[in-house]
């Protein structure tokens, strides 16, 4: 019940009740006064109407013998008479029921009734008398009082009056009719009020869930428009709506989507801020940043984000204009630029900040310019000697032909050593590009590892370095790996340690598993390398001791290849030094 009256049908149909039995209400209360006021009327005109004919009997013919008998006969039931000489003498009396004294008594007593004894006039009236039918009632009574032989100056004069019983049953009876109408009207307006307001609001409620399903995202739904009128035209517009929403977000989520799919494609990081500096939205990279700073701050700052770029963010939404910068944060730097956002009334509502981290194109910028100085110092020594050997040799500035077959020899190293140089810088370039194919085969580590070892046996001897192989491993070990690869690594580390080795020093080369993986290990006892250079050792070019390595022809790019080929494996090599004492490097390879 409450929803119905709290919907629009319900409202509707009591807004026509309410109007309809506003209306019927005036009108009853009308026609019944109007009933009313007639039944009084009549009664009037009939007490009148029989006065009038008793009187002119009276007048016009001598009928006093039967005066009485006429007169009882031209009285209805429900009227009542009688007869006064004059005001206090009551000649005939037509009364039935109680209090008939009483009734004659008021009626004479009245100043009403006094000029129709002296004129031709009749006075009818409305009184209060006792009632006829109940002692101690007073009732309202039509009295009428006609003059009889008015040609005389003093005359008698006939009362009638009419029994109010018959007036109230008359009354009655038309009101039990207007209210039946009434009743009937109303019951009719009723049904006819909930047809016409259901058959109204139908498309509205219609319109309503149409209204529901499109808040739902549900776009495809049609209101059926076969009206005319307004409410047809407003389905027609609904319709149209529901298209345009569909399409704008349509739109809209393309437009999201691509956002999206830019932000998360993009290297550089972007974080949106709101006016209080609140991060509003930041795409993966950002995340990734973020979470670094947090794990390199101090313990007790919370703010996700480093000062500098507050001090950047302030600026920016302080005086609503882009700035860029470069930062150093935490050993890292930065290239940061934010750029205010604006709505469409051109006020701030926030930032956002594109960060790019520099770290490791300065590193590589570093790599490449310390590359460049290396390779041009590496090559000038070689080509200033080749030049100058060969200039000597044509300019036929040697002596003897053992002299000039000393500078052929110093050009054919110094080639050599160009071509080593060349070839290496090739080997690691495929190397770091990924374009180096292994050529992995299941092979008996122990026996491999023991046959490299045993080719530097005479090098070792003739420099008086004791080489030897350790291993409780046995022979049927097999790992798979690229032979060819593996044996360039390690005899570039017995090389190294061979050559930084002093006389009665030692190398050992040792293998042994650890975890899941094969470790070896290439240790000496020779001069070691600084705790400060050990980060460098696998960078290209380095040489830990510049002052010697030209006569110990190192080109510098060994370990880095051997870095790379191990890597190439999944393996991790890695070095231990104590200067003075001697080097170890350590090697693992995936068993």
């Amino acid at each position: 019940m409450t929803r119905i009256w709290n919907s629009i049908v319900g409202k509707l149909w009591a807004t026509i009740l309410l109007l309809v039995s506003f209306v019927l209400f005036i009108f009853t209360v009308l026609i019944l006064e109007f009933f009313d006021n007639y039944h009084k009327e009549q009664a009037k005109s009939s007490i009148s109407h029989t006065a009038a004919t008793i009187a002119n009997i009276v007048d016009e013919y001598e009928v006093d013998r039967y005066l009485d008998e006429i007169i009882a006969d031209l009285i209805s039931d429900d009227m009542n008479a009688f007869i006064a000489k004059n005001r206090t003498e009551v000649s005939s009396s037509f009364q039935t029921g109680l209090n008939q004294e009483k009734i004659q008594q008021q009626i004479l007593s009245n100043e009403a009734f006094d000029k129709v004894f002296e004129t031709d006039e009749q006075i009818i009236n409305e009184i209060i008398l006792p009632s006829q039918k109940e002692e101690g009632t007073l009732e309202s009574y039509v009295v009428l009082g006609y003059p009889l032989k008015s040609e005389t100056e003093t005359h008698g004069a006939i009362f009638i009056f009419q029994n109010p019983d018959a007036i109230h049953k008359t009354t009655s009876q038309t009101t039990k009719i207007v209210f039946l109408s009434a009743a009937i009207a109303f019951l009719l307006t009723t049904f006819f009020a909930f047809f016409l307001s259901s058959k109204i609001t139908l498309p509205l409620r219609k319109m309503r869930e149409h209204a529901f399903e499109l808040a739902k995202g549900r776009f495809d739904s049609q209101l059926p428009s076969t009206q005319n009128d307004e409410i047809g035209q407003l389905a027609v517009a609904f319709n149209q709506m529901g298209r345009q929403l569909k399409h704008h977000l349509e739109v809209i989520n393309q437009e999201k989507e691509q956002l999206s799919s830019i932000l998360t494609s993009m290297t550089d990081a972007v974080i949106t801020f709101n006016r209080d500096r609140t991060i509003l939205l930041s795409n993966p990279p950002a995340e990734k940043l973020l979470q670094q700073w947090y794990l390199k701050q101090d313990a007790n700052n919370n703010s996700p984000i480093p000062a500098e770029i507050y001090h950047m963010l302030d600026h920016v939404l302080e005086f609503e204009d882009k700035i860029e910068e470069e930062l150093d944060i935490n050993r890292s730097s930065y290239n940061i630029s934010i750029s205010p956002l604006k709505n469409n009334g051109q006020s701030i509502r926030g930032a956002v900040a594109v960060i790019r981290d520099m770290t490791e194109q300065k590193k590589l910028e570093k790599l490449r310019s310390d590359f460049i100085a290396n390779v041009s110092h590496e090559l000038r020594t070689p080509i200033a000697m080749l030049q100058g050997y060969s200039e000597a040799i044509i300019d036929d500035v040697v002596s003897s032909e053992e002299e000039r077959n000393e500078m052929i020899r110093i050009i054919y190293d110094e080639s050599q050593r160009m071509g080593r140089l060349v070839s290496e810088l090739l080997d690691l370039a495929r190397m770091e590009s990924g374009n180096v194919t292994l050529f992995k085969e299941n092979m008996p580590i122990v026996h491999v590892l023991e046959r490299i070892t045993q080719k530097f046996a005479q090098i070792a001897k003739e420099k008086h370095v004791h080489l030897e192989f350790e291993t409780d491993l046995s022979d049927d070990l097999h790992v798979e790996f690229d032979e060819d690869r593996i044996e360039q690594v390690l005899t570039n580390l017995i090389d190294n340690a061979i050559r930084h080795t002093p006389q009665e020093g030692s190398v050992t080369v040792s293998l042994e598993i650890e975890l899941s993986y094969a470790k070896i290990q290439v240790s000496d006892t020779g001069e070691g390398i600084p705790q400060e250079d050990l980060h460098f050792v696998f960078e290209r070019f380095y040489k830990a001791d510049k002052a010697r390595t030209r006569s110990k022809s190192g080109t510098g790019l060994g370990l880095a290849i051997a870095k790379n080929i191990v890597e190439a494996h999944k393996g991790n090599i890695k070095v231990d030094s104590v200067v003075g004492k001697g080097t170890t490097f350590t090697f693992y390879l995936p068993l």
